[in-house]
């Protein structure tokens, strides 16, 4: 008899899973329908269809989820939210192959969207300067199952040198300017995108043409948290 009550526990338990985890299949594709308004790019779309952003934010955020908003992860730090994720997609132009350096891993979540467009033959190399998110976000995409992301523990405001150059570059911090070794590691041909500003903050496209030569676009005003380092803000916004 125990036996058995063990089992139809199990069992109970597993149902009850598996029903949650279809709930927020359901969120998430009300999610990515709403995020038409934004985007146009269907291997963005796609892209936030199959990442499970539940997976990637605090079990106290997990029934906000599939909200349209920022979500906090801690120590002061934000995931985006998932219509800036999709426009900062857009605007790098993400091709399968692509090496992409990310500034601000987080929880992992941005890297795992861009890991799902550059595919198996590309790469996502994130940086994160905290050492418990660089953690929390190497975990949830293991468990997500991404290989084609490195998380890196570093100060991003200086790059990251060491798989250089990229093809792309994304910032999720604000930082005071365009660091100069951010655009040093920028392929000939490759795209950027950076929020730009202290509270008054605008989305930077930056493209480097064949010749080297730098083109910026505006994209709009943005809120972002900081970007601390050498070549970002010493402390917090300024």
């Amino acid at each position: 008899m125990g036996l058995v009550n063990a089992v139809s526990e199990k069992d109970r338990g597993e149902d009850k899973k598996r029903k949650e985890e279809e709930e927020l299949e359901k969120l998430r594709r009300l999610l990515v329908e709403g995020l038409e308004g934004f985007v146009a790019d269907e291997k963005v779309l796609r892209a936030m269809l199959r990442v499970p952003r539940h997976r990637f934010v605090p079990d106290y955020e997990q029934r906000a989820a599939y909200t349209d908003r920022p979500l906090e992860i801690g120590h002061g730090q934000t995931i985006s939210a998932p219509h800036m994720v999709a426009i900062m997609c857009e605007i790098l132009e993400l091709t399968e192959g692509n090496r992409v350096l990310e500034i601000g891993a987080g929880s992992g979540y941005n890297a795992a969207v861009m890991a799902e467009i550059v595919g198996k033959t590309g790469h996502i190399y994130t940086v994160e300067r905290i050492e418990s998110l660089a953690n929390f976000a190497r975990k949830n995409l293991r468990e997500a199952g991404y290989k084609n992301v490195t998380v890196l523990l570093e100060n991003g405001s200086m790059g990251y040198p060491g798989y250089a150059p990229y093809d792309r570059i994304a910032v999720t911090c604000a930082a005071p300017d365009i660091p100069e070794s951010l655009l040093e590691q920028l392929k000939p041909g490759g795209i950027m995108v950076i929020p730009v500003g202290s509270y008054s903050q605008e989305l930077i496209r930056v493209k480097k043409d064949s010749n080297g030569n730098i083109h910026k676009k505006r994209k709009g005003e943005v809120i972002f948290v900081p970007m601390l380092g050498k070549h970002g803000f010493r402390k917090g916004l300024e």
